[in-house]
């Protein structure tokens, strides 16, 4: 098994690239599919995750800490889209959650992989490792899809609402 997940690490440059076009064919599809209408959500949404994806492939892959600068792109790109929630009148679409779902997950592998490499010095094969690939790839993917489909295919949206209606419900009972 470790000796797959080297394989995977060594694959790493060009997953990456893979997951930019997966960004990038979200957006051409979503700028196509709103021309005509006037809700722009989800195709404002695709254009900042493939710029963030795009930005980051500029950044070398031999660079002294890549976890740290990656945390960074993806702190950077969630604060991005939560200022786009603050200061657009659109509807916020059903991919908005997975995105910020998402990145955070990645920024979490993140920061911990470069806790485990840089800090703690690991250079061997652990479960974590495993955890970081297959999660990453995970979320890079479910991101893209739902720009897409724009679907709620793991259910983030109906947990949200079952978890704040549920706190609105215990406010307004002890009105």
């Amino acid at each position: 098994m470790a000796d797959i997940l080297w394989e995977l690490v060594d694959l790493g440059y060009n997953v990456a690239v893979l997951f930019t076009w997966f960004f990038l064919i979200a957006f051409l599809y979503n700028l196509s599919a709103s021309i005509n209408k006037p809700d722009k959500s989800r195709a404002q949404l695709s254009f900042i995750m493939m710029a963030s994806y795009t930005a980051s492939l500029l950044m070398g892959p031999l660079i002294a800490t890549p976890h740290l600068n990656y945390f960074y792109y993806d702190a950077v790109t969630l604060l991005i889209l939560l200022l786009w929630r603050n200061f657009t009148n659109q509807t916020i679409p059903t991919s908005f959650y997975y995105l910020i779902v998402g990145l955070s997950c990645n920024a979490c592998l993140f920061l911990g992989m470069h806790y485990d490499i840089v800090i703690q010095g690991t250079l061997y094969y652990w479960w974590f490792w495993a955890v970081y690939i297959f999660g990453m790839y995970f979320s890079d993917f479910t991101m893209a899809l739902v720009l897409i489909i724009n679907k709620d295919i793991l259910g983030l949206v109906k947990l949200k609402r079952a978890l704040f209606n549920r706190n609105e419900l215990h406010a307004m009972a002890k009105k």
